[in-house]
């Protein structure tokens, strides 16, 4: 049998092309990082549920913070994410949450003073942030449903601290990546003046800030997703996001959201493709090698089809994203959520063959392909589950929604 190294890359069309020059030599840098830094130790992070903060440094010195924002295609950073997910899907989840929302949020909600307080440090990895939407009660109908609530108090009036006007949070938040280690979070809340949606950058030290973080996952477990609890926070009306006026103005910062993990999608199956084929071309039953079995290339090359298939639809949506063509178009959203709703199902497919080629081997980490089958999990559901976009879709195509 061949070796696995002189086989054909998962990436079977060959879509790394057209990146430019620089871009092709920066992910190689990036997989060099992966190889290692991450894929030695990701599966002893995930069992035992522990982040590692130790390597935040290194993974700052690749200069990879929003790549877009960098001068760099949106093709490259979806290749990015994919890239991390297939190596380890909880590191991508983390980079994910801290740059694509905490950071770009900063980017194009922040004001200058904001800007110059924050940026830097959160770029660079010296300080963490985290994006809290989500709550106990509220997933998918966060945005008519948010039951968070800010108020706002005057310097004038005795309550606030002398440095002037200020708000006071109340509230829970459920899910939230990074949470239970994270310096600063963007809390989301209902003004209870006018009941619009308000952004605000918190300190996740401020009195009366509780976090606990969720135990018993089955997936993304190195992650440190928090329950968040604030009691009567107060915070300075410098810390409110200017930018933000109502829930509607974060439709393109979740839109991009929403497109990183349908790489990510893309980024688990090439890695239960990477895991299949190598242990289908080395592993002997019946007195030959696995893939001498003509099931298990037709699996393998399912795997491949789906892989594929969904890394073409989200290098379309790079190249729309690139000539802004998603922010012109009304339907852009519906976009979004048609990629990350059939690219998630293709996932869930994909590891799911890839779980049945390692036969018992595949439900125990020591094989990387139970961890890949498990972390799909949370991949299918958050950013809108599969049925949510699905409804997204279904409305921009009929012109009635499904939800509402």
């Amino acid at each position: 049998m061949p070796a696995v190294d002189t086989l054909p890359a998962a990436d079977f069309f060959g879509y790394e092309s057209l990146l430019s020059a620089a871009e092709r030599r920066k992910l190689g840098e990036l997989r060099e990082f992966l190889a290692a830094e991450i894929a030695p130790f990701a599966g002893d992070w995930w069992n035992k549920a522990e982040f590692p903060a130790h390597i935040l440094p290194k993974l700052a010195a690749l200069e990879l913070s929003t790549p877009a924002q960098r001068g760099y295609s949106h093709l490259f950073a979806g290749l990015v994410i994919a890239e991390m997910t297939r190596v380890d899907t909880s590191i991508a989840t983390f980079f994910l949450v801290h740059h694509d929302l905490f950071v770009e949020s900063l980017y194009r909600f922040g004001s200058e003073d904001q800007r110059s307080r924050y940026l830097d440090d959160a770029s660079n990895l010296r300080t963490t942030g985290a994006f809290a939407l989500t709550e106990p009660d509220h997933g998918s109908d966060v945005a008519g449903g948010m039951e968070t609530r800010a108020r706002r108090i005057s310097g004038r009036t005795g309550e606030a601290d002398a440095g002037g006007d200020s708000w006071v949070l109340n509230g829970a938040k459920r899910w939230i990546g990074n949470g239970t280690f994270c310096d600063f979070m963007l809390v989301w809340a209902r003004d209870e003046a006018d009941g619009a949606v308000r952004g605000f950058i918190v300190d996740a030290s401020l009195p009366g800030v509780g976090r606990s973080r969720i135990e018993n996952k089955i997936a993304l477990r190195t992650v440190q997703n928090a329950d968040i609890v604030f009691e009567d926070v107060r915070v300075a009306e410098a810390d409110r996001f200017a930018g933000i006026g109502s829930f509607d103005d974060t439709n393109e910062l979740l839109r991009g959201s929403r497109i990183m993990v349908a790489w990510q999608a893309v980024g688990q199956q090439l890695a239960a493709f990477d895991v299949a084929r190598q242990y289908a071309v080395e592993r002997q039953q019946f007195g030959r090698p696995l893939a001498r079995f003509q099931l298990i290339q037709q699996q393998l090359v399912s795997m491949l089809g789906n892989a594929m298939a969904s890394m073409g639809m989200m290098v379309r949506i790079a190249q729309l994203q690139e000539h802004s063509q998603l922010q012109e178009q009304g339907a852009g959203m519906a976009q979004v959520a048609l990629a990350k709703s059939y690219t998630s199902a293709r996932m869930r497919e994909t590891v799911a063959m890839g779980r049945s080629i390692l036969g018992g081997n595949g439900i125990v980490t020591d094989y990387r392909m139970a961890k890949i089958f498990a972390d799909a999990e949370a991949i299918y559901t958050y950013e809108g589950s599969y049925e949510i976009n699905t409804l997204i879709v279904g409305r921009a195509v009929t012109g009635v929604s499904a939800i509402t």
